[in-house]
């Protein structure tokens, strides 16, 4: 007979129910038990930011949020942001942006730069990056991740430059 505690919680849009360990992190439970690998592993201390996952549409690093706390919550990872196979605009704009390399800490950057541009029309670039601020990345440097977030508040139809001009598409912002 397993022991532990049932955790209940919306993943992606379904409802879920899972056994867990009281001491297990977010990050293994969506990784080990629900088997959804976009959620990286990475220091465990949450300072990389790769584990990153939107709990109620707010960025936290799974890695360092007990699973229960997420019971009764809505959790949203890489795999849900997307529709019918199809990639999200900000999927699509961080592919454009040359700010995927090796993808190691991409879904985490995507879901926080997600829950930015849920709150704010057209970022500033101190705002993107401040949201980002939580990642680190080896490949592509930062510049590639405020572009990124640009052209994604563009794709999303929600692209209003204050100055009359493209907002910088094709410019580097740093």
């Amino acid at each position: 007979m397993k022991t532990g505690q049932v955790l209940n919680f919306t993943l992606n849009g379904e409802q879920v129910e899972v056994l867990v360990d009281p001491a297990e992190t977010l990050v293994n439970v969506i990784r080990k038990k629900l088997l959804l690998t976009g959620t990286k592993r990475g220091c465990e201390e949450g300072e990389c930011g790769a584990c990153t996952v939107l709990l109620d549409g707010k960025p936290v690093n799974s890695c360092l949020v007990p699973a229960m706390k997420a019971h009764g919550k809505a959790v949203v990872t890489i795999e849900g942001i997307s529709a019918s196979g199809e990639l999200h605009p900000i999927q699509q704009a961080f592919i454009e942006a040359g700010a995927v390399q090796c993808g190691f800490c991409t879904p985490g950057v995507v879901l926080s730069a997600k829950s930015l541009l849920d709150r704010v029309t057209l970022p500033s670039e101190e705002e993107i990056k401040t949201e980002l601020s939580g990642h680190l990345c080896r490949c592509t440097g930062y510049v590639q991740f405020v572009d990124a977030v640009r052209l994604a508040a563009r794709k999303l139809g929600r692209f209003h430059d204050r100055s009359g001009g493209d907002g910088g598409a094709g410019r580097s912002v740093v």
